[in-house]
């Protein structure tokens, strides 16, 4: 089986997903063509230089839909006979894109793709796409369908996580996020957004709010909890999947949950012998990928499955990773991750995640890889795993090994 190598990573700012947000007035096909030239710049790129451009995305309609990836690569500079295929896995879709091209070259389809994704969450709307799982009631009920807040606040009853657990976990996140920023620890990836006169617009995460405090956090309301007590009463339905809890602990807010943003992400992944020929050196070997099913109402617990599985199938213990990046999707689904491990959280998240700087859903998955590859060789480790719970019940998993 051929190695498949990381040769590159890079991804724009995240901008506030909303009106005001710096990145509102760029398309999606905009943002992912950019990102795709300066893959190409960044590395020499010339012609028929990628088997095909991956690109994840979880709401695939109007400027996100109508295959992405191919509109993005005829709108950059990358040679027209680069195809382009896009891909939805919720919030693991940059992830799995990663993934897929990584196992079409172990098995030998390709000697090189660029993947990715991207999402514009303050210009196509979460849930626009109006998912079967949440509109179509035969659906919802055999599943008993919640939405992913209350399975945040499930996750936090079921394994005995606090409000004020889960708020430090936040604070923890920001602090760590305005440090990393300080030390500039995310240049090496970071490509600033343009306008076509050259004119930057954004070239920095502007989501991060340094400065967050406990006591900040304590005067917000939690979020989830009319819709899970009142209407429609979703407190109710997780109750019968569920019998032995007697209420939900509502503790999730904005504040310890993942940042509505825009963003994209790519990575440059390639046989040795691709790196031979365009004279690249491979910063990391994909050493191993998984995803699992999971139960669709908690929903959100896929990290410790996958985990396990990735494990598994790659003959290594969790002792055997020197860092992690796991998805901050909510708090309580790191806070479990790190239980049930028992992971000290010096090696979790350790430039904050995305409670801190956003979750543009479809780029995550590559945005959380590439930042797991630039922390371990700033530390000199050598190897590191990243992990998203996904909607509808669902875990993804990446395991890199620095060469």
């Amino acid at each position: 089986m051929t190695d498949a190598y990381i040769y590159d990573a890079a991804r724009t700012p995240r901008g506030k997903g909303r009106k005001d947000g710096s990145l509102h007035e760029v398309s999606s096909v905009a943002l992912s063509a950019g990102l795709l030239n300066a893959v190409k710049a960044r590395n020499g790129l010339e012609g028929h230089a990628v088997e095909d451009v991956i690109w994840g995305n979880a709401t695939q309609v109007m400027e996100q839909g109508g295959c992405l990836a191919r509109s993005a690569v005829l709108l950059s500079d990358l040679d027209e006979r680069i195809p382009g295929l896009s891909i939805n896995r919720f919030c693991a879709s940059g992830m799995e894109a990663v993934n897929l091209a990584a196992n079409q070259i172990r098995g030998g389809a390709g000697q090189a793709y660029i993947a990715g994704g991207v999402e514009m969450m303050g210009r196509v709307a979460m849930g626009s796409d109006g998912a079967a799982i949440a509109v179509d009631p035969s659906l919802a009920m055999k599943t008993y369908f919640v939405p992913q807040g209350i399975s945040a606040d499930i996750i936090a009853t079921e394994y005995g996580f606090s409000r004020e657990d889960v708020d430090a976990l936040a604070v923890e996140s920001q602090k760590r996020a305005a440090e990393a920023i300080a030390d500039n620890r995310f240049a090496k990836s970071l490509v600033p957004v343009t306008d076509q006169n050259g004119l930057t617009i954004l070239d920095h995460d502007e989501y991060p709010r340094a400065g967050t405090t406990l006591e900040t956090l304590g005067a917000l309301k939690a979020s989830f909890k009319d819709m899970g007590e009142v209407m429609p009463g979703f407190d109710k339905v997780a109750m019968l999947k569920y019998p032995h809890l007697d209420h939900i602990n509502h503790v999730h807010h904005a504040g310890n949950s993942s940042g509505i943003v825009d963003g994209a992400a790519a990575v440059l992944i390639g046989s040795k012998e691709f790196g031979e020929a365009h004279g690249l050196k491979p910063r990391a070997r994909i050493r191993a990928t998984a995803k699992i099913g999971t139960d669709p109402t908690i929903m959100l617990t896929g990290p410790v499955p996958v985990t396990e599985k990735i494990l598994a199938d790659s003959g290594m213990s969790i002792s055997d990773i020197d860092l992690f990046e796991v998805n901050e999707a909510f708090a309580a689904v790191v806070l479990r991750f790190m239980q049930a491990f028992q992971v000290d959280a010096s090696k979790v998240n350790v430039n904050g995640g995305a409670i801190a700087l956003g979750h543009p859903l479809g780029a995550t998955g590559a945005i959380i890889i590439g930042t797991l590859l630039d922390e371990l060789e700033r530390r000199d480790l050598s190897t590191g795993l990243a992990t998203l719970c996904v909607a509808s019940g669902m875990g993804a998993a990446t395991i890199i090994e620095r060469v």
